[in-house]
């Protein structure tokens, strides 16, 4: 049997990790939930939820992961074998599959617009004209389907290069890019007149507008920036050596993922006021307010403006990439190790199968815009179906399970390396209270709370 391949350090793990965690959760879907949510108190919320749930959900992912040194299915035969548990992980086999399908309709956007950026530009300074494009866009059948398609294919092919040689090799070389691109474009945003309302919208709490919804809110954008209880943090994990230090790990991962939402939030508000675009604008925020941006400065200076076009959506789209391939990974692990498929064949079937749905998510836009799934679209279904309820169950899955199920002193030996690495009994402790007893308890009321 081929020997299972690793991460080569830490650091690439972490880099690996972030890469999963960093997407378009970050860019394209944080900003237009503080949006719509009321800025500042949204991402109070938020940076709680990541601190004192998603970190300790993060966690225990990781821990059954490495534990196991298999996939989702996998992991739970192996510490549950001849039980119904495996079956319950199937479900976050298939639940990466689905965000795949629709996120990468949202990947399709960013390549056309990258194109568009390169050889067309943005000629309209109305932003009414450049929402209005964007809609055209979107509602047309071939273009983004092409994109879409396009977006799909990229991900396959460094999914099917392994684990080295794929992905670690392509998180090494595009998450510092990736940093370096979203402050440069921060840097920017911030310069633009009327800016300071953005920076104000963003640093101002409005506790008014908070309600459950918003609460609920902030919870599944936690899950969905870290990617959490959809496997792709297990998965990952698996490829960690034994000799690293997962906790680090896992801090390291999420205080990038935080950082980089909050820089993701200054580079895009600013420019939203600066257009004059309603912040609540919804999913199409980003594409419809950059491009006034550009065509503004392009009135001043045509370079600068293609320049600033340029890396703003070759940023979208790396971050989108590098989630996208973590979701890949998900499914293509699964098959190589339960069903003894190559890694090419598994890719293949993997990609069949996501550019399918995505095909039926991006024509909801247009030709399928009136065909719904308990009153939403095919697009908006599959996010609320992950986003509120599969990630959420996934979430909760996992902690149970670590928590009630595994011994309390194998989850220290993950968290210590079997002693390898001193962790104060105080923080430990507090990381297992919070999973066993805090992380359920919450999962349980924002979950039903999505059904209010």
């Amino acid at each position: 049997m081929k020997e299972r391949e690793s991460f080569g350090s830490n650091a690439i793990a972490i880099m690996a990790l972030a890469g999963s965690a960093i997407g378009l959760g970050n860019i394209w879907r944080f900003p237009y939930m503080v949006g719509q949510y009321g800025g500042a108190a949204f991402i109070i919320v938020y940076l709680a939820v990541s601190l004192v749930l998603s970190i300790p959900i993060f966690m225990s992912e990781a821990v059954l992961g490495r534990r196991t040194k298999s996939n989702t299915f996998g992991a739970f035969e192996k510490l549950a074998p001849g039980t119904k548990w495996k079956w319950l992980g199937l479900v976050t086999v298939i639940s990466p599959l689905i965000i795949m399908s629709y996120y990468s309709v949202v990947g399709g956007w960013s390549v056309d617009y990258l194109f568009k950026s390169l050889f067309v530009g943005f000629a309209s300074a109305d932003p009414a004209e450049a929402s209005a494009e964007f809609g055209g866009f979107i509602s047309s059948t071939w273009m983004p389907l092409i994109c879409h398609t396009a977006f799909l294919l990229f991900c396959a092919v460094v999914v099917m290069a392994g684990v080295k040689s794929g992905i670690e090799k392509f998180s090494k070389i595009t998450m510092p890019i990736l940093f370096v691109l979203i402050v440069v474009i921060m840097i920017y945003s911030l310069s633009l007149p009327g800016a300071a309302a953005g920076v104000e919208y963003m640093v101002k709490p409005d506790f008014s507008k908070l309600n459950p919804s918003a609460v609920a809110a902030a919870m599944g954008q936690s899950f969905f920036s870290m990617s959490l209880g959809v496997g792709t943090v297990l998965t990952y994990a698996s490829y960690i050596k034994k000799e690293e230090n997962l906790l680090s790990s896992a801090l390291g991962t999420a205080s990038f993922d935080m950082l980089f939402a909050l820089i993701a939030g200054f580079a895009i508000m600013p420019a939203v006021f600066a257009a004059g675009i309603a912040p609540g604008s919804g999913p199409g925020l980003v594409f419809e307010t950059l491009p006034f941006i550009f065509s503004k400065m392009g009135a001043f200076s045509p370079v600068v403006s293609s320049l600033v076009a340029v890396l703003f959506f070759v940023t979208i789209l790396v971050a989108a990439l590098t989630s996208a391939i973590s979701m890949y990974e998900v499914g293509v692990a699964y098959l190589v190790e339960e069903k003894n498929m190559s890694r090419k064949k598994a890719v293949l079937l993997i990609l069949a199968g996501t550019w399918t749905l995505g095909l039926l998510c991006s024509l909801s836009f247009g030709v399928l815009g009136d065909v719904k799934i308990l009153g939403e679209t095919i697009f908006n279904f599959c996010d609320k179906l992950t986003s509120n309820y599969l990630m959420v169950f996934g979430s909760l899955l996992f902690v149970f399970f670590v928590t009630w199920k595994m011994e309390k002193s194998a989850v220290r030996d993950e968290f210590t390396n079997s002693g390898k690495y001193r962790v104060n009994s105080r923080i430990f402790n507090a990381f297992y209270f919070l999973m066993k007893y805090v992380a359920p308890v919450a999962i349980v009321i924002i979950f039903f709370t999505n059904f209010a």
